[in-house]
């Protein structure tokens, strides 16, 4: 009897730690939900908000603030996850996101809930960095598949649900409501990571040498040009004195960065981020991919309520189904990428991204509701070959010291992508518009005066063209990323025999 109790003894270890990864499971998908539902919720209630505290010329910054905060922190929170570990770091995050929340609720007018959310920001990019690294932390590289695809149905959810969650509770309760909802949630998954996350002690932790110099730089380096261009040609023309002040301050800052980076003994972005062709691929392609994301995400509603006269549930239905379609191509691409590879898997990918955004310009005017539907459908499913097995790729070509930084690299670069997209694709929708009307208005105006009723028939082909003209340049980037992986990428990625340790 007595021999068989280790085994007993190990199996109910084994039971004990499968409890436990799911119950970090659970809380890794709670605090991807709070970063997830962010943006959409909040978005549906801004007429709610602004009706309360004023401030309409300014409530755009609602969404940049809080994009900017998130980007620029990524990298940071990469480096001290590397070096303090994921937990501390998870929960620092957490705890500031929900103290932002707390204090968005009570904002007494915009500019106070414009800072609050930038607070809100500062603890995001800890949850959205820290959250994809500890999935790859927790499970061996077959199982990898398995988190990913329910941190992309997180995602998933969030998009559909998220709008009508955020009208609900703007027509029903208060839009500070919308903010008081993620405490019960943040708290939930609070309780589970103090109570089950366990990382053993590194050696890196006990060392800790933060580089606070190069934190502080890429931070105001980061911020300010994603300022010049989430504010150019919005807030004040691309060639006047903000826009070019700006610009000019973020590249003296860069200098600033890389003068700080090289001396720094653990820099926070290292050198060997770009140095890595595989690491430099996946970086490019999917900066690449964030780019192509804005022509959807962007401007496909304004198409199919503006073009094919859909109400506004049902434009966001059309762009709701690539949510669908996404993460079940995700969580089928392990299929592909054990048999050919992760990079010709995201070639794959992205071939038939571009020719699906390549065929959107050619769908018939005005068109039905279905074909962009079907378009959207599939295109989801490419994206999902492609982005899916870069990310669980590169993460398994590195140790667990370096896992942090290479997944803030990838995400700080599609984050960057996003901000350079809606900046660049805005500004060819609205010369495009300039172009058929003669000069008149911009792309908000026009919509805004097709709801009133009030433009004629050549306006809308006008903003058609537009919207075509913008998926051209997604489709444009769709390539670029083709190329940077084919030229750039090794066919195989240079795995680790131990990536999850």
């Amino acid at each position: 009897m007595g021999s068989t109790t280790p085994a007993i003894r190990g199996g109910a270890d084994r039971r004990q730690d499968t409890r436990r990864r799911g119950a970090v499971v659970a809380a890794l998908m709670l605090s991807m939900a709070l970063a997830a539902l962010d943006s959409t919720v909040v978005s549906t209630a801004v007429p709610q908000i602004v009706g309360d505290l004023g401030g309409f010329s300014v409530f755009s910054w609602l969404f940049s603030g809080y994009l900017l905060a998130v980007t620029v922190t990524l990298p940071v929170y990469g480096k001290l996850s590397d070096t303090f570990g994921r937990k501390p770091v998870l929960v620092v995050g957490a705890a500031v996101f929900l103290l932002g929340s707390l204090l968005c609720a009570v904002a007494w007018n915009m500019g106070a809930l414009i800072a609050f959310r930038i607070v809100q920001g500062l603890g995001g990019g800890a949850l959205q960095g820290t959250v994809q690294t500890l999935a790859a932390d927790l499970y061996p590289l077959a199982e990898r598949p398995k988190i990913q695809s329910k941190l992309s149905t997180v995602w998933a959810v969030s998009a559909v649900a998220g709008p009508g969650l955020g009208g609900v509770l703007a027509a029903y309760a208060d839009w500070r409501w919308i903010f008081l909802v993620n405490l019960p949630i943040g708290a939930a998954a609070l309780w589970l990571i103090v109570r089950h996350l366990h990382e053993p002690q590194r050696e890196t932790a006990r060392h800790a040498r933060v580089d606070w110099a190069g934190a502080l730089a890429v931070f105001a380096c980061g911020g300010v040009l994603l300022t010049a261009l989430v504010q150019g040609g919005v807030a004040w023309p691309w060639l006047s004195a903000p826009s070019l002040a700006l610009f000019g301050a973020g590249l003296a800052l860069a200098a600033v960065v890389v003068r700080v980076e090289r001396r720094a003994a653990e820099p926070i972005i290292p050198g060997w981020v770009w140095r890595r062709r595989t690491i430099a691929a996946v970086n490019l392609a999917l900066g690449a991919l964030g780019l192509l994301m804005v022509a959807p995400t962007v401007f496909l509603p304004t198409y199919a309520q503006s073009v094919l006269g859909l109400a506004p549930v049902a434009a966001g239905f059309v762009l709701s189904v690539w949510t669908l379609s996404w993460p079940v191509s995700a969580a089928f691409s392990q299929h592909i990428y054990q048999r050919i590879g992760f990079r010709d898997t995201a070639l794959l990918g992205i071939g038939l991204g571009a020719l699906i955004l390549c065929a959107f310009p050619f769908l018939p005017y005005p068109g039905s509701w279905w074909q962009p539907t079907l378009l959207m459908l599939l295109l989801g499913g490419a994206l999902g070959l492609f982005q899916l097995p870069l990310i669980i790729g590169v993460q398994s070509t590195v140790g667990w010291a370096e896992r942090g930084t290479t997944t803030a690299s990838v995400l700080f670069c599609r984050q960057t992508g996003q901000t350079l997209g809606a900046s660049l694709f805005g500004a060819v929708a609205n010369g495009v518009l300039a172009a058929r009307l003669g000069g008149a208005g911009d792309l908000d105006s026009v919509t805004r005066a097709l709801d009133a009723g009030t433009a004629p028939e050549a306006t809308r082909r006008a903003i058609a063209e537009a919207v075509h003209a913008v998926y051209f340049g997604a489709a444009a980037a769709a390539a670029v990323a083709f190329v940077v992986l084919l030229l750039v990428a090794p066919r195989r990625f240079p795995v680790l025999e131990d990536p999850a340790g």
